[in-house]
């Protein structure tokens, strides 16, 4: 009887053991020391290697190369009197530099420049307010579990009505270039005004830049609970919820990303990520969720990193793709394969992409058009008023031609896009209707000159009296003719500034598609090809009016 409790008691401890053995050869630490071990154990051969991957250049170097934001408030700034970065970014990274046994280093990275930095070896690791969606999965490589969670925020003046997407569509809304949400925002027919700094968002703000703003609810929380900033705007409505990740490169890091999946695991465990935001003023609720999470037993072991129970998915942006994107996927592929170079094209391969595009070429030719009738009217007032023999009416003429010949274009435009906001309600065809305006007058006020003095030309030698009659006055418009013919060209060159006041064109497009798309040298390729092709058609058909005109003038 005694024998057999020994030898049960024996097999209970045997398989205790056992369970334990077990479960340290799955735990997390365990893991991580073992990954860290064998990487140090390199460091004698292979510190000058080129294929010794991140984690063994990180620990042969002593440093971690760290990118963060240079100016993100609660999460990454600098103390101007010390030249410390604090923020909860920049304490995470304290506190994996520390768990690897090296030293951070900052290097600072803007919206735009966070994945590019990395793809450069610019980087190490970033940590800088990114989230992890879908498209993104294809630039860089996630570190899961994720350290933080956040979602877009439209804000705006509290005295402005704004409950849902209807309300803001065809507003300009303010957002940063890289911002994942901005694929979300132009499929909502917004008209994005786009800065690399999201510290300029606030700002533009206050400065009625623009009226509305879209960035990270963590980010917008640290200036709505500034009363000079809080009295006046207010959290409208946020949408897609995403998840926020550290980002390796996507080569050469199989190691160091599994050290850092590890380490995110302990953090969230042992309420580490949770302990740091409560000391940076953040929100918590997504890091207190996690926490029990990952204490739980189901989560609790190496092999849950790759558990979708207990890790996130990434946001899915990837935006629908348009019925002929297949074929302009092959023929790219086909030139990288053949040729060595191939142009990216987002604007064919997604829907948004492709009817921003449409409308852009559309509104463009819209304001070419608008722009030139513009031009040809203004010219033949203006050179009405100028070619008057009457004192007053010159005075009026020439002063309004002087006055605007003195003003830049963009404060041309500015001015007229602000006239006709005051007036109208913003919308495309207000943009578009004010940049046509303002472009016809800046040209037409120079013909138009042009026309007067050829009518004192022709009083001069007089052939039409010292008077003024239609004879002379379309015969001034004949001898300006090359001078109209050329201000008309220049409306045609000048019709993409109009991007900067909102006009929906073709310049204005493309830009909305690369601030949520890669191949920025290819849309900006297109839009100068395009402008040349149209330039080239204006020139070609003004020759054509002025040589009908010469012959029809020889006839006579």
């Amino acid at each position: 009887m005694l024998r057999a409790a020994l030898t049960a008691l024996a097999v209970l401890c045997l398989g205790v053991l056992s369970a334990a053995a077990a479960d340290d050869t799955d735990s997390p630490d365990r893991a991580l020391a073992d990954l860290l071990a064998g990487a140090r154990a390199k460091i004698p051969t292979q510190c000058d290697s080129p294929d010794a991957g991140t984690l063994v250049q990180v620990l042969c170097s002593g440093t971690l190369r760290v990118g963060v934001r240079g100016n993100y408030p609660l999460f990454s700034t600098r103390v101007a009197e010390t030249e410390e970065r604090i923020g909860y970014d920049t304490d995470v990274g304290r506190a994996i530099a520390a768990k690897l046994g090296v030293e951070p280093e900052w290097i600072y990275v803007r919206a735009a420049t966070r994945i590019s930095t990395l793809a450069e070896g610019g980087a190490d690791v970033v940590i800088a307010t990114m989230g992890h969606n879908t498209r993104r999965d294809g630039e860089a490589r996630f570190i899961r579990p994720h350290y933080y969670s956040s979602e877009t925020i439209i804000v705006g003046p509290r005295d402005l009505e704004i409950a849902n997407w209807d309300d803001v569509r065809e507003r300009r809304v303010c957002s940063t270039i890289g911002n994942y949400a901005n694929s979300h925002l132009v499929t909502q027919g917004v008209r994005l005004m786009l800065f690399e700094d999201a510290a300029r968002l606030p700002e533009a703000l206050n400065e009625n830049v623009c009226v509305l703003a879209a960035h990270d609810d963590s980010f917008m929380a640290y200036y709505l609970g500034e009363p000079a900033f809080g009295d006046r705007f207010e959290r409208k409505f946020g949408f897609d919820q995403v998840p926020w990740g550290m980002a390796v490169a996507q080569t050469g890091t199989d190691d160091f990303a599994l050290a850092l999946e590890l380490i995110s695991e302990i953090m969230h465990r042992d309420g580490e990520f949770l302990a740091l935001a409560r000391e940076n003023g953040i929100f918590t609720s997504f890091l207190e969720n996690q926490q029990v999470l990952w204490q739980s037993p189901a989560c609790a072991t190496v092999a849950a990193l790759t558990d979708p129970a207990c890790v996130l998915p990434a946001l899915d942006a990837t935006p629908p793709a348009t019925r002929f994107a297949p074929e302009v996927e092959n023929s790219v592929a086909w030139m990288k394969d053949n040729i060595g170079f191939a142009p990216e094209l987002p604007m064919l391969t997604s829907v948004p992409a492709f009817e921003l595009f449409m409308d852009g070429i559309v509104n463009s030719l819209i304001l070419v058009v608008g722009a030139l009738a513009a031009t040809l009217a203004f010219s033949l007032i203006f050179g009405f008023f100028a070619a008057l023999p009457f004192r007053a009416s010159r005075v009026v003429a020439w002063g309004i031609i002087t006055t605007l010949q003195s003003s830049p274009v963009i404060l041309t435009l500015v001015v007229a896009a602000a006239v006709a906001n005051t007036i109208f309600t913003y919308s495309p065809a207000v943009a578009l209707g004010s940049a046509i305006v303002a472009l016809g007058l800046m040209n037409g006020c120079n013909a138009g000159q042009a026309i007067g003095e050829a009518a004192d030309s022709l009083r001069a030698e007089g052939r039409y009296g010292t008077g003024f009659s239609a004879a002379l006055y379309w015969a001034a418009v004949r001898r300006s003719l090359t001078q109209l013919l050329s201000f008309l060209v220049n409306a045609a060159k000048g019709t993409p500034i109009a991007s900067f006041t909102g006009a929906p064109e073709l310049l204005s497009a493309l830009t909305d598609i690369t601030s949520f798309a890669a191949g920025r040298v290819t849309t900006y390729t297109m839009v100068l090809v395009f402008y040349i092709a149209v330039v080239f058609l204006v020139v070609w058909a003004c020759e054509r009016v002025r040589a009908k005109l010469e012959q029809r003038e020889a006839r006579a």
